[in-house]
């Protein structure tokens, strides 16, 4: 019985090329289906119930800052997110909806000169990203804050928040 090799090569290799092409565009991320977990708390006074918490702010020199464990808002209240170039660095944005709008106009109305706490969850690693403290009513429903982060993970972040914010628009459609 005789095998022809050549033919033989021909099928291997088309098959071995078949496996690598499809193993490396399995193994990239898929950008379209990343997810970003974002939740706001507000600073509270320590008063030693169960309902607050300190919590670590920025990783290189922490800050605690005393926070509400329930948040006041989340992803789920978000628009659009976008990393915006400023003087020196970048910031985030976060856009909200109408909903989200009527509570973080309330919230920052009522609590002037406090904090509010941004934490997040991307991949693996969920950390707090900053603190802003509300200098004035927030109306527009456009949230802005420096994180701490670097220029990709902020990118990262915002890609995950809008990619919900396009399947939370798709499911009200519905």
């Amino acid at each position: 019985m005789m095998i022809n090799f050549v033919r033989f090569n021909i099928y291997l290799a088309v098959a071995i090329g078949l496996v690598c092409a499809t193993g490396c565009a399995s193994s990239k991320p898929d950008k379209e289906k990343e997810a970003t977990s974002i939740q706001l708390h507000l600073e509270a006074n320590q008063d030693g119930t169960e309902r607050n918490t300190p919590v670590p702010i920025y990783r290189a020199k922490p800050v605690y800052v005393n926070v509400e464990k329930a948040a006041f808002l989340d992803e789920g209240y978000i628009e659009a997110a976008r990393v915006v170039d400023q003087l020196g660095g970048f910031s985030i944005e976060l856009k909200f909806n109408w909903q989200g709008i009527r509570i973080l106009d309330g919230v920052t109305t009522d609590n002037s000169n406090r904090r509010i706490a941004i934490f997040t969850k991307f991949g693996k690693d969920p950390r707090w990203l900053g603190a802003p403290i509300v200098r004035r009513r927030i109306s527009d429903g456009v949230l802005s804050f420096t994180p701490d982060a670097t220029r990709e993970e902020a990118e990262r972040i915002v890609r995950g928040l809008n990619n919900l914010a396009v399947e939370m628009k798709k499911r009200e459609k519905l």
